[in-house]
């Protein structure tokens, strides 16, 4: 329906792709997306490497609804076939880092903005390309929202298969550090921290929240990294580990994080405790118009800029998450166009 809004969201997308923007190195690509915008008369804005711009005829009195999508990459793992920045197409399938997280969801929501911008008599859109989303980074979404007037509802352009994500998991990230006494690993002297250590992780491994989600499930607590010792003689003072923690909505980070405090030996401290779960009320109008067309809402456990929304939200993107951060990503292009329709038929006429 919408083929050349389609055309014009794949060769954006391929510019992008051969443009590397790593997490807080996203000039570039911010530079090709700004001389887009400028070539469509959309008049940006821009803070950073983060681009929006507002609708036709803005109008106070209505509500705002936030189109939003981010143009960083993470850097390309091991095990390309295809190069990552080399965008190519093979059977409908276009290749490249960040072609599906979230290149498919950041052209097609340009393009509905593109189409929808003088048309919506009910609200007013804005369109937001952010970046540093893939590292939770102050200079991304965060540092923008300020700027923007009250926002009522936002969709979060992230690869859900264009099924709407009304909750996601927090995420909270703790450093810690086993303590013992440095010895000769001879004699029978110090204290390794790396056995307390590995007590702690014991307790972590074992335990489960009580408090579980209908959408989310339990609280997740994962030991990602471990590190120790100086050499193979010498007992190790100090171990330090780090824990990935995903929250549900039936605590806050906070709350885990004390509990944790007061049940691990270990000197915890957290990175941040801003990236929250957060969740959309099932009966909030757009919800209702996805389940009026189809679509099943459901509960994603991987976290976006959504955490940093203080207004009601949902993911909706083409592409799937499991394909993000992989060898070989790809959107197709049917994805696209498919969501560019489906965009447009849940916006008109939004109330």
């Amino acid at each position: 329906m919408y083929k050349d809004c389609t055309n014009e969201a794949v060769e954006l997308l391929k510019r992008l792709i051969a443009t590397p923007s790593i997490s807080r190195d996203e000039k570039a690509a911010a530079d090709v997306l700004e001389e887009y915008m400028k070539e469509k008369s959309l008049s940006p804005h821009r803070h950073g490497n983060n681009l929006w711009c507002v609708s036709e005829g803005f109008d106070e009195n209505l509500p705002t609804i936030l189109l939003n999508a981010h143009i960083d990459t993470v850097k390309p793992v091991a095990g390309w076939v295809h190069d990552p920045f080399t965008p190519t197409v093979e059977d409908g399938k276009l290749y490249g880092l960040g072609s599906n997280d979230c290149g498919g969801g950041l052209m097609a929501l340009l393009q509905v903005f593109i189409l929808l911008r003088e048309r919506c008599n009910a609200h007013n859109l804005i369109y937001l390309a952010s970046c540093e989303e893939e590292v939770s980074g102050k200079n991304g979404i965060e540092s923008v929202l300020p700027f923007l007037p009250p926002i009522a509802f936002a969709i979060v352009g992230e690869p859900t298969g264009m099924q709407p994500a009304i909750a996601e998991k927090g995420l909270m990230v703790i450093d810690a550090i086993a303590h013992g006494k440095a010895g000769h690993a001879a004699r029978n002297e110090g204290d390794n921290a790396i056995y307390h250590a590995i007590k702690d992780i014991k307790w972590l491994s074992e335990w489960t929240f009580p408090k579980k989600s209908e959408l989310l499930g339990a609280v997740k607590n994962t030991v990602t990294i471990v590190n120790a010792g100086t050499q193979h003689n010498v007992i190790p003072d100090q171990c330090t580990f780090t824990i990935d923690v995903r929250s549900n909505e039936c605590y806050t980070n906070e709350e885990i994080f004390s509990f944790l405090q007061q049940h691990l030996t270990s000197e915890l401290k957290a990175r941040s405790f801003r990236l929250s779960s957060s969740s959309i009320d099932p009966s909030h109008p757009f919800v209702q118009r996805c389940i009026a067309k189809g679509l099943i809402p459901f509960g994603s456990p991987t976290l976006s800029d959504q955490a940093l929304m203080r207004f009601p939200s949902l993911k909706l993107g083409p592409g799937q998450s499991s394909r993000s951060h992989t060898a070989d990503e790809y959107i197709k292009i049917s994805e696209i166009d498919d969501a560019i329709s489906l965009y447009v038929e849940l916006l008109e006429g939004m109330v």
